[in-house]
């Protein structure tokens, strides 16, 4: 027969059991209220009025060459513009953020931008000797390039573009 000792001690291995589930648990949504927090502060960047309006110049600006490109425009909106998506890319890599949330926020503004600049980033890069310059936009470009070729939309979308 089981007397009170045993199930006391039942009970409490139970209740240790239950705590540690739950603060598992609190833990898991304290990191994703964390990345939501992150993302969102950044996505309240890049939808305010300054930089969307130094984002739009970056992306109309003819930008065939760095050389043509700084003599015409300077840097400051490319700059500008990179330190946002700089930071984004960064907490992907570090997995501070994850591919999916910033895939389904900023995947076309994060995809233009990087094929609209790349002729001043590599520009740059030569010019300073600095192959590090815009490396976590185009780390994010490439992730989100690899997650599109993977899903289903991803997929849809290339065989649109395909037919027309």
């Amino acid at each position: 027969m089981v007397d009170i000792t045993e199930i006391s001690a039942m009970v409490a291995a139970a209740g240790v059991l239950l705590g540690v589930v739950y603060y598992l648990l609190d833990i898991r949504n304290q990191s994703r209220m964390r990345q939501t927090s992150l993302v969102m502060g950044i996505y309240s960047t890049f939808g305010s009025e300054g930089f969307q309006a130094t984002w739009q110049k970056a992306l109309n600006r003819d930008s065939k060459n760095y050389d043509d490109y700084v003599r015409e425009y300077g840097l400051a909106e490319v700059w500008q513009v990179g330190v946002l998506f700089e930071g984004l890319g960064l907490l992907v890599h570090r997995k501070l953020v994850s591919i999916d949330m910033v895939d389904d926020l900023a995947s076309g503004p994060v995809k233009n931008t990087s094929e609209k600049v790349k002729p001043v980033v590599e520009g740059y890069r030569l010019h300073f000797n600095q192959p590090q310059f815009y490396e976590w936009v185009e780390y994010l470009y490439n992730e989100l390039e690899k997650r599109g070729q993977r899903t289903k939309y991803g997929k849809r979308i290339k065989a649109q573009a395909k037919e027309g």
